[in-house]
This record gives C-alpha cells, sequence and structure tokens, in this order.
C-alpha cells in the first residue's frame, strides 16, 4: 500500500479541511497526519497515525529549523509517495523537507496569501516563500480559480502550474452537516437571549483587520441605529481586533452584539443567521460563505479573488468594494429590507453549494489526481 503524508500547521485545518480527505484516502493509502496540535486524539475514528511536532506558526528560526530536520528524519525513515501541505509555514518546512528527503510526489495547496495586503519588504519576502513553496512542490493546488489567477499573475507560479479540484475548496461542503434547520435556528436564538423574529447578520472567521472587522463594526453601528431588530453574532477566536474594540464602536448599540470565541459546530449559529458576512481583504475561498449558503444563508461580502468564485453577485449574495464602509452598509440593508431577496438568494445559495461544491464530488476528484500521480511517477 502507497504512503501518504498531510503536513498542516494547526488542528482546525485537520477538523475542517481534511477529515472527510482522510477517511476517503485511508481506503487506499497508508496516511499519516502532521500537525502542531497537543491533542493526541485528533483522529479518533480514523485509519490514520498522528505526529505531532511544534510548529510555531509566527517566524522563529530556531524551532522552525529543529522541525525542519525532524520532518526531514521522518519524510527519509517512512519514505513517503506523497507528503501533501496546507497553510504557508508548513507548506515552506513540509515541501524543503520532502524535497530534500526525495519524496517524488510534492504537493501543496494554498489557501490564500498574507502578502496579498502588505506593502514594501514585508510583501516581497512573503511572496519569495511562496515562489520558493511552488518551485519545491511537484504539484500545486489553487483552492479557487480566482486564486490561482492571482499566484499566476503575480509570478509566484509559472501558468498552467496550480490545478483547482472542482469549481474550487479542498473539501467542499456536507450537505447532511451544512443545512436549514429550524430546530437549530430557534434554540440558538434562545440560548443567546436573540428574538425569534430578529434579524442576526453572522460573522465566522477570526477577529482581525484582514477580514475587516472594522469595517463590519462601523456599518453595524450605523444599521443598528435604523434597524432596531437587527442583531451582531460574531464567531471566531480574537486576534489583532478584539471583541472589547467592536464594541467600542457600537457603544451605544452593545446589547445587540453577541460573541463565541470558539465553535466546533458553525453550521448551528449558520442555521440560526439570516445573512452572512465577511468583509475580508484577503481569502483563497472562504468555506463559510460556501458553508452558510448549503445553510440557505446568503453573503454579502468583499468583491475580492476567492470570495468572487464563493459568492454569484446578486444571485446568492451581494459583493461590494473591499474596505468601502457605505456600499458594505447598503449592502446589508438591501437584504435586511428585503425578505423576499434574501429568502431568494439563499435558495440559490444553497442549490450552487450542492451542486458544485458537494463534499462527496471534491474528495472525489482529489483521490482521482492522487491516483493519477501515483500511476505516472
Amino acid at each position: 500500500m502507497k504512503k501518504l503524508c498531510y503536513v498542516a500547521t494547526i488542528p482546525a485545518v485537520v477538523h475542517a479541511f481534511l477529515r472527510d480527505h482522510i477517511q476517503e484516502a485511508a481506503q487506499k493509502y497508508e496516511v499519516t497526519v502532521i500537525c502542531n496540535s497537543t491533542d493526541k486524539y485528533l483522529l479518533d475514528g480514523l485509519n490514520a497515525r498522528l505526529v505531532l511536532l511544534p510548529i510555531d506558526r509566527r517566524p522563529s528560526p530556531w524551532k522552525d529549523l529543529r522541525v525542519l530536520l525532524q520532518l526531514f528524519n521522518l519524510f527519509r525513515r517512512e519514505r513517503f509517495d506523497i507528503v501533501h501541505s496546507h497553510m504557508p509555514k508548513t507548506a515552506l518546512l513540509g515541501m524543503l523537507a520532502a524535497w530534500l528527503a526525495g519524496v517524488p510526489i510534492r504537493i501543496n495547496t494554498f489557501h490564500g496569501e498574507v502578502w496579498a495586503t502588505r506593502s514594501g519588504w514585508r510583501r516581497s519576502a512573503l511572496k519569495l516563500f511562496d515562489q520558493l513553496i511552488g518551485l519545491l512542490a511537484t504539484d500545486v493546488f489553487a483552492v479557487s480559480p480566482s486564486q490561482r489567477d492571482f499566484l499566476v499573475n503575480e509570478g509566484v507560479l509559472p501558468p498552467g502550474k496550480a490545478k483547482v479540484i472542482g469549481a474550487g475548496s479542498i473539501c467542499g461542503v456536507d450537505p447532511l452537516r451544512f443545512h436549514p434547520d429550524t430546530e437549530n435556528r430557534q434554540t440558538v436564538r434562545q440560548d443567546l437571549g436573540i428574538a425569534s423574529d430578529a434579524t442576526i447578520i453572522l460573522f465566522v472567521g477570526r477577529l482581525n483587520r484582514d477580514k475587516g472587522m472594522l469595517e463590519l463594526a462601523a456599518a453595524f453601528d450605523t444599521i443598528a441605529k435604523q434597524h432596531p431588530e437587527v442583531e451582531l453574532l460574531l464567531v471566531g477566536a480574537e486576534e489583532d481586533v478584539p471583541f472589547s474594540r467592536i464594541r467600542e464602536i457600537c457603544n451605544a448599540e452593545r446589547k445587540r452584539l453577541r460573541y463565541i470565541s470558539f465553535t466546533s459546530k458553525p453550521e448551528q449559529y449558520m442555521a440560526a443567521a439570516d445573512i452572512l458576512c465577511l468583509p475580508s481583504y484577503r481569502e483563497g475561498l472562504p468555506m463559510t460563505i460556501i458553508e452558510a449558503a448549503a445553510c440557505g444563508v446568503p453573503a454579502v461580502a468583499s468583491r475580492i479573488y476567492g470570495i468572487t468564485d464563493a459568492v454569484a453577485d446578486d444571485r446568492t449574495g451581494l459583493l461590494f468594494p473591499v474596505g468601502d464602509v457605505e456600499a458594505l452598509t447598503q449592502a446589508l440593508l438591501r437584504l435586511i429590507t428585503n425578505n423576499d431577496l434574501r429568502q431568494q438568494m439563499g435558495n440559490e445559495a444553497r442549490q450552487r453549494a450542492l451542486e458544485l461544491f458537494s463534499s462527496e464530488k471534491i474528495t472525489h476528484e482529489l483521490m482521482a489526481v492522487y491516483d493519477r500521480l501515483t500511476e505516472t511517477r
């Protein structure tokens, strides 16, 4: 049996992106997963081996060198047929170690480019790392067609090297998990003290500037003053924009803010929501939009690469110019004040998500790529 290794920085990647793949891949491959979790039960129920390494997401030269050597020794000893990396730090360390160890098939998936919102030497340095990853990898996946085009246009990858699985994403959406759910809608609203007839704007993701949190807070402050039935629900870990900062911006309307720092069941909050908002500055392909769509929830999101693949503008949601608070406010108001339009877009969003991004379809196509690569090399 051939041997496959996934390398990912954070446990959430294993849960959100790789679980379906691992289950399917284990039928044909001996699967190993390397990540920096401290949870030794992370892969319970899956036929895969877990290797825990202290991979720091932040730059840490000595720690990174130690991890590189550990990866190299592991790859040389195990003689994997495929190493597939995810996320920037593990992509660089994983692809370099796999190249040094002579792994024949080295795959990296680009999820989203940190340097897209940077400038000066930081942008150049981070971009150079992605170019190096592209050189070290024998095969590259982009998570959306527009991200692939962005990487080519920026000179990170040569034309033709990056592949897109299906219509995009690396795992797709599970329709058995993400679907309209009246019971969850009522339960979540009761638990949060939100009226059954309130209009909930939902954000799911890390609370940071790149996700457009400050713009969302400013837009909600304006909207809440005009529409007392609107609530804002934030779900995700605090980063460079703490929840207290959002409360300051929405000072007069802070009672209509709700915050959940972590959840392993985002589908419950999506089922309770009316609009999914993602005013992000950079994305590869935002799964929160696809997952919310499968729950019948339309999106209001910034018009940037990655998001333009997830939202069919004026059909499954509304797009606005990134960073434009007034345009974001007006897009949200258009859906808040028009229940029929919101319902129509939600229905079309669900249909599109199931047709283009089902997890079964995406996983099947990825496994077919693995099979073709192992047969030809």
